[in-house]
């Protein structure tokens, strides 16, 4: 049985940057196990497979899986085979093509609008299918500085605190007090595993405001050794996470909020994930996410 697939690099608007995808096509036909194994060669930080939806109004479903696991929700691979399905199934309109793409995936049903121009990289956004929420504490700030390879007083910045929020998949959100300080962390040996993997979370985020670029609101970094990602280029669960984290320490006013994030500077594939966040009655009613991908190559993968 030969497969198609393609590869994309997402939250980019240009080849070998941003967090690259593969997009298994009309994988029906695999059991889970295939499936894992073809991500574990893939090697990416999630391999999607595509299958029939189980409603015809729906574009398809998919599966997520990291080189170790299957995950129910993630953002980069939403936008991309969003963005693929558009290109390759969409019909053209004056040389344009936009699309209302629907995807199955574990967490329930994602609406996606891709939007794609002549030119230019495709662009994709949703609505967060679940809003973020507090989902635990996480240890001491010392703790935390060791796991990392940081000192204590490089932990949190302003208001802001480390926390646990989920949006699906749960993440540690440690924010960090400068870019020079977060360009240093890593994960630190035994230390990690005390200050992170006791927490039950998929990975830890690092934040700062400080930013390699103006339009930027937040620089980031995500670790996520115990699913196979040792540093994540971009990651779209997690910046759903983080519009909790702007929302309970910024105390931002009713209205439609825009927050661009940068990932992946310090292993070489930049990447920008664009955040839409609208307060209304001073809670936060709904998050969007969006960013641009690019399709960088294709071919078969015989089982």
């Amino acid at each position: 049985m030969a497969l198609k697939f393609h590869t994309l690099d997402v939250f980019t608007d240009r080849r070998f940057g941003g967090n690259p995808l593969a997009v298994v096509l009309d994988a029906d036909a695999l059991s889970s196990e295939q499936m894992q194994s073809i991500a574990r060669e893939f090697n990416l930080s999630e391999t999607v497979f595509v299958l029939a939806s189980e409603r015809p109004a729906h574009s398809a479903r998919m599966r997520i899986f990291t080189p170790t696991s299957e995950v129910p929700f993630a953002g980069h691979p939403t936008i991309g085979t969003a963005a693929l399905l558009a290109e390759l199934k969409a019909p053209l309109h004056n040389g344009e093509q936009d699309a209302l793409v629907v995807l199955e995936q574990g967490i329930g049903t994602v609406r996606v609008g891709a939007r794609i121009r002549p030119g230019a990289a495709a662009f994709a956004e949703f609505d967060a299918p679940k809003l973020p929420a507090e989902a635990g504490v996480l240890p001491p700030n010392d703790v935390l500085a060791a796991g990392l390879g940081l000192i204590p007083s490089e932990i949190g910045f302003e208001n802001h605190k480390p926390l646990c929020f989920a949006a699906g998949n749960t993440f540690a959100f440690v924010p960090i007090a400068s870019i020079e300080a977060i360009r240093r962390a890593r994960v630190n040996g035994a230390h990690w595993e005390r200050a992170f993997e006791q927490q039950g979370v998929v990975g830890v985020y690092l934040y700062t405001r400080q930013c390699e670029h103006t339009a930027s609101a937040f620089h980031s970094r995500m670790f996520a050794p115990q699913v196979g990602i040792p540093e994540d280029p971009a990651t779209g669960s997690a910046a759903v996470g983080l519009t909790g984290i702007v929302h309970l320490f910024d105390r931002l006013p009713d209205g439609t909020h825009k927050r661009i994030v940068e990932q992946g500077y310090e292993i070489g594939r930049p990447s920008q994930i664009v955040l839409t966040l609208v307060v209304d009655g001073g809670k936060l009613i709904s998050v969007r996410i969006g960013g641009s991908a690019v399709r960088v190559s294709e071919g078969t993968i015989e089982i």
